[in-house]
């Protein structure tokens, strides 16, 4: 069983910064094997994909953050970012880690961005 805790969520203003981060740990996984994805959930709407990495390192970003966010992985540490950058309010969400395509998930941080 592997669990996610993410942390580094908060309030900040529009234009501002935040890194979130996603540590694993438990069962008897080998993190560098693992992919990771970013998804995030506003009120009232679906959960979407933010950005993911591979095992080998290739990443993928929803077009709404292309160039303003950034998804990278320390395996000796087994934990996963997501450097956000020029936040806008339309990025207030929970944000949460997944594992594995979603076989695992975190319990979600939350980030507002005020305008």
């Amino acid at each position: 069983q592997v669990q996610l805790v993410e942390s580094g969520g908060g309030l900040v203003q529009a234009g501002g910064s935040l890194r979130l981060s996603c540590a694993a740990s438990g069962g008897t996984f080998i993190f560098r094997f693992m992919p990771m994805d970013w998804y995030r959930q506003a009120p009232g709407k679906q959960r979407e994909l933010v950005a993911a990495i591979t095992s080998g390192g290739s990443t993928n970003y929803a077009d709404s953050v292309k160039d303003r966010f950034t998804i990278s992985r320390d395996n000796a540490k087994n934990t996963v970012y997501l450097q956000m950058n020029s936040l806008k309010p339309e990025d207030t969400a929970v944000y949460y880690c997944a594992a594995y395509g979603g076989a695992y998930w975190g319990q979600g941080t939350q980030v507002t961005v005020s305008s």
